[in-house]
């Protein structure tokens, strides 16, 4: 079995797999607000939950208002933009173990890192997560959200089809700009491409396949 909130940044093999997939998009998706605490369910996405924060007049977590994907999901890759990351706000993970018991697990034991948790390897599935938020002018909290908004828009091939931000950032180092340096902004294989407006992107420039997006991320590397 495998579990998914949105669907979003995922690159599913051309041959399909071999197992029962569950969506909690629709079914799992509440948000409840709580003085400075924010409670969502796993399949909430990070848009609506940052929304909500918005309109209850919290900060905190508009770094993740353009993040595709789901609560569930920024729990377990320790989801970030612009020098904000979920470990910062997140307060507490609801789990499912693969033994059936719903357990509570606090910050101090997530093991966050750079898109890392415990939470895969232990094959928890999270349900819910509690972020713990700021009071702030709701204006400035949407002036923020806005000005992201605009950067995302001028800097990131939103306007294409891919798999999110591709590499993971080397120590030390910017993934797209060694890409660029590499002289590789616009490389192809079968229908996948570099992006021209973001080389740490790979985008999906007319038909491709699985193997193509793996093949091109293999000769990026």
């Amino acid at each position: 079995m495998r579990i998914v909130g949105n669907g979003s940044d995922l690159l599913v093999a051309d041959e399909g797999l071999r197992c029962v997939v569950v969506q909690i998009l629709d079914n799992l998706s509440s948000v409840h607000v709580e003085g400075n605490f924010v409670r969502a369910q796993a399949g909430a996405t990070n848009e609506a939950v940052a929304y909500a924060a918005y309109e209850n007049g919290l900060a905190g977590f508009e770094f993740a208002s353009g993040i595709p994907g789901t609560i569930g999901g920024a729990a377990i890759m320790n989801a970030g933009a612009y020098d904000g990351e979920f470990s910062q706000v997140c307060a507490c993970v609801t789990c499912v173990t693969p033994e059936g018991r719903i357990v509570e697990v606090p910050r101090e034991e997530a093991e966050w890192s750079y898109r890392h948790s415990m939470f895969d390897a232990a094959r928890y599935v999270v349900v819910a997560a509690t972020l713990e938020l700021t009071p702030a002018d709701p204006a400035d909290i949407r002036a923020r959200m806005d000005e992201l908004t605009a950067k995302r828009e001028a800097k990131q091939p939103i306007d294409m089809p891919s798999a999110g931000s591709t590499f993971k950032r080397p120590e030390g180092h910017f993934a797209a700009a060694l890409i660029d340096q590499a002289g590789l902004k616009g490389l192809s294989i079968g229908g996948a491409q570099v992006s021209t407006k973001h080389t740490g992107f790979v985008v999906n420039a007319g038909d491709a396949t699985s193997a193509d997006v793996q093949a091109l991320i293999a000769e990026v590397q």
